[in-house]
């Protein structure tokens, strides 16, 4: 019987990939979702541009304060005497990046 957990996982990954190919941006999946096969650390799942190294992560419910809520184009968060961190949409994103690429 197969991995449930891992077939969602893929699935996810596949859509990222087909999210950012639409926005005509270079992106590879990692076979097996394992760097190594692109060259990189094992928990790179997914490659953009040759240089931006993704892990995705696909939960079942996230947290409702993690999500910008519709009042807000970011949002910012960290942990305790941690880094901090940007969550945002990924068409966001991509609009953005795209935009400073040029």
């Amino acid at each position: 019987m197969p991995n449930k957990s891992k077939a969602k996982g893929n699935r996810f990954e596949s859509d990222i990939v087909k999210a950012v190919e639409l926005h005509e941006v270079k992106c590879v999946r990692a076979w097996g979702s394992n760097g190594r096969a692109l060259g990189h650390h094992e928990e790179v799942d997914i490659l953009i541009d040759d240089e931006i190294k993704v892990q995705a992560k696909c939960r079942k419910v996230l947290p409702k304060w993690i999500k910008p809520n519709e009042n807000v184009d970011i949002q910012v968060i960290k942990e305790d005497r941690g880094k901090i961190y940007v969550v945002q949409e990924l068409n966001d994103w991509l609009v953005d990046y795209k935009k400073d690429k040029k």
